[in-house]
């Protein structure tokens, strides 16, 4: 007769509970808790990475084909469309989800880049502060700054390209003449254009 080993059947009636439970082999590590997650979002000063502030959908940074005569490097604004458009060799582009701005603050033109800066101060122009007298004066630069983890400044006018902590207003027409992107998005472009970069701004009749 033979001898039934207790240990080695206790090993099997695991494997097969195991087998028939799949949702007792996932690693509590990547169940996500709403409730976990609400007061983690709910925390004073909780500001999200540049990873959870990447778009979805129509804004979302992307490769797209992009007839134009502008040479590879050059930035072009389609502000009725909300897209800025990193020009790239082979009728192609980085297309990135913008809020522009709202009726009455939108301009067109070419430009330069002049200036580039991380996680900036915010200075409101002498206009801004005419329209809206309780705006802070100065504003050190950091996550709950509204111009976000980088600027680029645009020669000859007020304007920048810059990030923004409410991605929320992406595709939007939202600011005083500025383009905004989410701070990963920014932070991206910002990586890739030196200064000096033209810019072109295009309205809809321009397009």
């Amino acid at each position: 007769m033979k001898i039934i080993n207790l240990h080695s059947l206790c090993l099997a009636a695991a494997a097969a509970w195991l087998f028939w439970n799949p949702a007792a082999k996932a690693d509590p590590a990547d169940a996500s808790d709403p409730q976990v997650d609400m007061q983690i979002d709910d925390q004073p000063g909780y500001q999200p990475s540049a990873e959870e502030e990447q778009l979805a959908g129509p804004f979302e940074r992307q490769i797209v084909f992009f007839r134009t005569t502008e040479a590879p490097g050059t930035i072009v604004v389609h502000t009725a469309d909300r897209y800025l458009y990193l020009v790239q060799p082979n009728n192609r582009a980085i297309r990135y989800g913008i809020g522009v701005g709202r009726d009455g603050f939108q301009w067109a033109g070419i430009r330069k880049i002049i200036q580039k800066q991380e996680w900036p101060d915010w200075r409101p122009p002498p206009e801004m502060i005419q329209r809206q007298p309780y705006l802070p004066r100065f504003m050190a630069g950091g996550p709950g700054n509204p111009m976000g983890a980088r600027a680029l400044y645009i020669g000859g006018t007020v304007y920048r390209i810059h990030g923004t902590n409410q991605p929320q207003t992406i595709g939007h027409a939202v600011s005083s003449g500025c383009f905004r992107l989410v701070n990963a998005d920014v932070t991206d472009l910002y990586d890739r254009v030196p200064v000096g970069t033209k810019i072109v701004v295009k309205q809809a009749a321009d397009l």
